[in-house]
């Protein structure tokens, strides 16, 4: 057995009989011969990784977790070709399992399969897994916007040679812009320059980090990623070069520490820094300054979704890309549902949260079923990744793309139960509006919400009431200064759900329809 792993007995792949309480091994989903679903494990910040390639590093299997938050603890268990990976959160976990549901994860182009454990936490024994704690701390370093351990056994941190990266992007189907780069790369740390060009009848870009090492982690972890479907791969190593040179701001250069740069035609960069606010549609800088705070804000806790499909909305809000005809279905089958409580009224309004969604189809002969088109493949996605896995009025839904490419509505006079609804032309949707300021406010379900469109009469003991009233928990509220938008916190992500999907576009009178979302923000 390998020197990592003298654990326990065997007792099943999942099992760590010095670790778990629980008898009842787990087994990982994408065996044929034991194919099991994800939901038969309850949601855990412990993740198990089973079909590793032989030779991987602890890095390579942290990389896996870094964008969805920060990996606490690892076990490697290299003779079995698996690896325990525990988030800092069980909403970064259940996030990262439901993005990894819709895109296979990949490790040396080899796909490998996530699952929750039955453990609640990793207790390794330092003795036992000394090199991978050492990577974890040097990674966790890093994290902390600290430098990597000096540790000479950590030998797959070798300090970073430049702070510049070299990027290509083969089979790209869409247009890649500079902008798009910046949404993606700046999950890692300050993207100070990019410069885009063509060599080779290839599109390839130059892109310099304030710090190597937020280099060396974007290339951990981006390396061999596509950023849209089944295209548009990203190859990145190291560039010779540790300093660019920019002379001007456009949409092939940018120094994003110099923004009086001229544009190369006369004029000085436009100066709005607003999400999607200059002519092009471009995208405006969002350097986290460092750590792993989400370039395009869709983290929630620590946890995120992958920065690829944060691009990803990114260029779709952008008008940039119609990943509608990427063959991705614009169609979600949500399943077990509460068919005592839903209706396609409140799958509309939760849904809506994260596309524009056109039609509902609760199903005749399984009510717990529903069908639910929205405008792209890409919002649909969008919608899967943040919903499967969140419960909804007691029950655990589930959320995948269904076969169907389109809702059909029944013919006149045939649904007396009210079953299907067409949303096309519902005032409601939050994404129709180009540059809308919504693309920036997708965040994954979490306990608090954020209010808005308050009308001034209204005060925190009338809203408390209100969200109280609605079947929840109040348990903080706040105002921002113009009274008119406000954060309410929930006791639970359940009870959020529950009372975004009653009181979104409740009518407070004159003319005050309130707008609730999700927040990424505590009170």
């Amino acid at each position: 057995m390998d020197g990592d792993v003298a654990v326990g007995v065997k007792r099943g792949s999942d099992e760590l009989t010095m670790y778990s309480s629980s008898p009842t091994p787990v087994t990982a989903n994408g065996s044929d011969s034991k194919k099991q679903r994800l939901d038969e494990s309850p949601p855990s910040r412990v993740l198990h990784i089973r079909k590793l390639p032989n030779e991987v590093s602890e890095t390579e299997v942290i990389a896996l977790g870094l964008p969805f938050g920060k990996v606490t603890n690892i076990l490697m268990l290299k003779g079995k070709n698996q690896a325990f990976l525990e988030l800092g959160t069980e909403e970064a976990a259940i996030t990262m399992v439901n993005y990894y549901a819709a895109v296979t994860p990949q490790v040396r182009n080899a796909p490998v399969f996530i699952q929750y454990s039955n453990h609640k936490e990793l207790k390794t024994d330092s003795a036992l897994n000394q090199r991978a704690q050492a990577v974890l701390q040097a990674v966790s370093a890093v994290q902390d916007g600290g430098s990597p351990s000096s540790d000479p056994g950590v030998l797959d941190l070798v300090p970073p040679p430049s702070p510049v990266l070299r990027i290509i992007i083969d089979n790209m189907f869409y247009p890649v812009t500079l902008d798009v780069l910046q949404q993606i790369f700046s999950k890692f740390g300050t993207v100070m320059k990019i410069i885009t060009f063509t060599k080779n009848n290839q599109f390839q870009a130059l892109l310099q980090f304030s710090d190597p090492v937020n280099a060396q982690q974007a290339k951990l972890s981006l390396d061999g990623q596509n950023i849209y479907n089944s295209c548009c791969t990203l190859r990145i190593d190291f560039s010779k070069l540790v300093n660019l040179n920019v002379k001007y701001n456009n949409d092939k250069s940018r120094d994003y520490t110099r923004p009086d740069l001229p544009t190369g035609d006369g004029e000085s960069v436009n100066k709005d820094h607003s999400l999607l606010g200059t002519p092009s549609g471009a995208l405006a800088s969002y350097s986290s300054g460092g750590g792993y705070s989400s370039s395009l804000s869709l983290s929630q806790g620590g946890g995120a979704i992958s920065p690829l499909s944060a691009a990803a909305a990114a260029a779709a809000a952008a008008g940039r890309v119609a990943l509608s005809g990427s063959g991705v279905s614009g169609v979600l089958l949500a399943s077990n549902l509460n068919e005592e409580m839903v209706t396609p009224q409140s799958i509309f309004t939760l849904f809506g949260v994260y596309g524009d969604v056109q039609r509902v189809k609760i199903l005749y002969n399984k009510k717990d079923s529903a069908l639910i088109q929205l405008s792209d493949g890409n919002q649909a996605q969008l919608a899967m990744s943040h919903l499967n896995g969140q419960k909804v009025f007691g029950k655990v839904m589930r959320v995948t793309l269904s076969k169907h490419q389109t809702v059909a509505l029944p013919r006149e006079g045939l649904d007396d139960q009210l079953l299907t609804k067409d949303f096309s032309g519902s005032p409601l949707h939050r994404f129709k509006k180009p540059g809308s300021k919504n693309f920036q406010n997708i965040f994954p379900p979490s306990a608090t919400l954020h209010l808005s469109n308050v009308r001034d009469a209204v005060g925190e003991d009338d809203l408390r009431l209100l969200f109280s009233n609605s079947g929840g928990t109040v348990k903080a509220f706040k105002f921002f200064q113009d009274r008119k938008m406000a954060l309410i916190q929930m006791t639970s992500a359940e009870e959020a759900i529950q009372t975004l999907m009653e009181l979104h576009n409740y009518d407070m009178g004159g003319n005050h329809h309130l707008k609730v979302s999700f927040s990424k923000s505590t009170i």
